[in-house]
């Protein structure tokens, strides 16, 4: 899994069939202080994530085993949003906050 925060969505009116109805997130990946890590990413969204939020992604074949992606072309899926992470007992993000 990785930390990311989620940029801003990508539409595409033509896309492969099995790709309908999935909604498309563009994340950038982050270290635990929340800096940027290496290029963006598009990841399809399995929990509703939105703009502004930190989520876990994962890629590759681990991609397709939640039940939005479950045997269609995905490398990429956003499978949590981030209420709160802590290193080494310090806060570093809270929602909402």
């Amino acid at each position: 899994m990785v930390l990311a925060k989620v940029l801003g969505t990508v539409v595409a009116t033509q896309k492969e069939s099995t790709l309908q109805n999935l909604r498309l997130m563009v994340v950038q990946p982050c270290d635990g202080e929340g800096q940027q890590l290496g290029a963006a990413v598009v990841a399809v969204d399995a929990v509703g994530s939105g703009p502004g939020e930190y989520v876990l992604y994962c890629t590759g074949s681990s991609a397709r085993q939640t039940a939005v992606t479950n045997n269609r072309p995905c490398d990429a899926v956003i499978m949590a949003i981030v209420d709160q992470w802590e290193i080494e007992g310090t806060v570093k993000y809270r929602k909402g906050e």
